[in-house]
């Protein structure tokens, strides 16, 4: 893998950053026509729940530590000016409320150390879970040692390693070098805490299978249909010539197949936005769901609109919860959905 040094700079990590926050913000960043198929699942309403609604108990625990309920916000941001204030609302907002959170790619502070202040929340949310975050194809680039280091500059838990080899390929700056990132995954989660993430193309059967020889801690099947980092870096590139709008394996079949093969902890990401759809990913298999640009848009307004927005989905992972007759989430993993329609083609059940 070529030394980043040789062809990318801090500041156009920096402008990147930016960049990659503007467009969420402003544009529709969804797929073309693919969706994360949460829709062909159907959860069965139990019209004798036998219980209150304040009886569920939504608490969960992820990785050794305790959430309120089980969802966190994906990593996003970080490198810029603009994330600082965006970091520490979601910060925040998941302190007061008991939720983790991840923060984006590290590279722009391992390159320009003024820039970590962007990353750090801990004085807003000391009690947090809290991931870091770096590409898969930039371990090489830095030692386990600078990786440790930057964990310890923003006080983060676990570094999340994120698959992004469709964005890449795409990206004007991009670097399609993914040769030897395995063993090197398997190297480094030796040595410091690691879970693998994809950006929103999905992590496949196959895939979950070769991550689950090595140490990594997790798996976040970031699934497509939700945000789409093909189409962003397109809009970035201005670009008239836009395939793969509808490239990925849909969160819903990612997070079902990859629980067959894999016995670590799952999150769900990818076209998140109810607690409907948390409930059904948990159904599915996974430990937790998690949600990205809805969260960047409410925590570009303020904190209390990240904390409306979170306290809505908490609220509605408990109401769904109430209505399956699930009193905490043991009970809920013991539910068992109709699967319609094309994921239950694709799934071949």
């Amino acid at each position: 893998m070529s030394k980043i040094g040789q062809t990318e700079s801090a500041k156009t990590v920096e402008q990147r950053k930016r960049e990659h926050i503007q467009i969420p913000l402003n544009e529709d960043v969804a797929f073309k026509t693919q969706t994360n198929l949460f829709e062909d699942v159907i959860l069965l309403h139990n019209a004798l729940p036998e219980m209150n609604r304040d009886e569920v108990n939504t608490s969960t625990t992820f990785l050794g530590h305790t959430f309120s309920a089980p969802f966190m916000v994906s990593g996003m941001t970080g490198g810029a000016k603009e994330a600082a204030v965006i970091n520490k609302n979601i910060a925040k907002a998941c302190q007061k409320l008991g939720l983790g959170m991840g923060l984006g790619s590290m590279k722009a502070m391992i390159l320009e150390p003024s820039l970590a202040y962007s990353y750090q929340v801990r004085d807003v949310a000391p009690d947090i879970f809290l991931a870091g975050n770096i590409g898969a194809n930039d371990l090489g680039n830095f030692s386990v040692k600078v990786l440790k280091q930057a964990l310890k500059d923003v006080g983060a838990n676990v570094l999340a390693v994120h698959l992004n080899s469709a964005q890449e390929l795409v990206q004007k700056e991009g670097q399609a070098n993914f040769k030897g990132v395995l063993d090197l995954i398997a190297k480094y989660s030796e040595k410091m805490p690691i879970y693998v993430k994809e950006v929103g193309q999905g992590i496949s059967p196959d895939v979950a299978k070769r991550l689950a020889k090595t140490n990594v801690l997790a798996i976040d099947v970031a699934g497509a249909g939700g945000t789409n980092w093909i189409k962003i870096e397109y809009m970035r590139r201005q670009a008239t010539y836009t395939p793969f709008l509808d490239w990925g394996v849909p969160t819903a079949y990612a997070v079902h197949s990859v629980s067959k093969v894999s016995k670590v902890p799952l999150v769900a990401t990818g076209g998140i936005k109810t607690g409907e759809d948390v409930v059904k990913a948990l159904i599915l298999g996974a430990t937790l769901g998690a949600g990205a640009v809805s969260m960047l848009r409410t925590a570009n307004v303020s904190y209390e609109a990240v904390e409306e927005e979170l306290s809505r989905m908490v609220k509605e992972i408990g109401d769904v919860m109430f209505l399956l007759g699930a009193k905490d989430i043991k009970q809920l993993k013991k539910i068992r959905p109709l699967i319609v329609g094309r994921l239950k083609e694709l799934l071949n059940i």
